[in-house]
């Protein structure tokens, strides 16, 4: 079995810490309990050689021996193909759970995202763009995983990759309190955020960028 490594930057700015998608990762291999390593690019500084594993310049990304993955829902695919902790063993509870690791990233991190960038960047309040962002991401995505949620503990019946990615860009929207009217979308990112594995992924990013500071 090859040595997997996880590579990510080597220091980030205060906000972004806890939420760097290296979180989505750590978090599969710890659930996995699969042995790796943890490799450092430099955040100031990308030169060419972060470019050919990751073109846009982001983290992170993964290597299995002879293969470089980039996009965490891909890392978090080939991780599942290699791990029952991470995939249901049932061909329609496999399907499942890969619909909706696309629909996290397709449908809800799509409005997701640029609502909290907004927050970040500090416009909101009565402007269109966040009428606009604040809208969608409420209406048409939470309103939706409210309903979902209700029903089910995990997305494909057994915790998955899945979960993984979901709970995670749910967790975003819940830093900003935007879960506050969605009980069931509280409650799933808190049972899946409680879970050992992920307690120990945060807890060994923060003191990785922690570590950076001190050094």
């Amino acid at each position: 079995m090859s040595d997997l490594i996880l590579t990510t930057f080597d220091w980030v700015p205060e906000p972004p810490r806890g939420y760097v998608r290296d979180i989505r990762v750590r978090w599969a291999l710890e659930e996995a309990g699969l042995p790796y390593r943890v490799e450092t690019v430099p955040f100031r500084k990308r030169n060419a050689e972060h470019f050919v594993h990751q073109p846009f310049g982001q983290v992170p990304w993964l290597t299995d021996g002879d293969i470089s993955i980039f996009e965490s829902g891909a890392m978090l695919l080939h991780l599942g193909e290699r791990s029952d902790a991470l995939m249901p063993s049932d061909p329609r509870g496999r399907s499942e759970a890969k619909e909706w690791l696309f629909a996290a990233l397709n449908s809800v991190e799509m409005a997701s995202l640029p609502w909290s960038l907004l927050i970040f960047s500090g416009n909101t309040g009565d402007t269109p763009a966040w009428k606009l962002f604040d809208g969608f991401l409420h209406q048409h995505r939470l309103k939706h995983m409210e309903a979902v949620l209700a029903g089910r503990q995990w997305l494909a019946g057994t915790f998955s990759v899945a979960d993984i990615l979901m709970a995670d860009v749910l967790r975003l929207v819940a830093r900003f309190d935007g879960l506050a009217k969605y009980p069931a979308c509280h409650d799933y990112v808190a049972r899946a955020t409680a879970r050992p594995s992920f307690v120990k992924a945060h807890a060994d990013q923060l003191a990785h960028f922690a570590a950076a500071d001190a050094a």
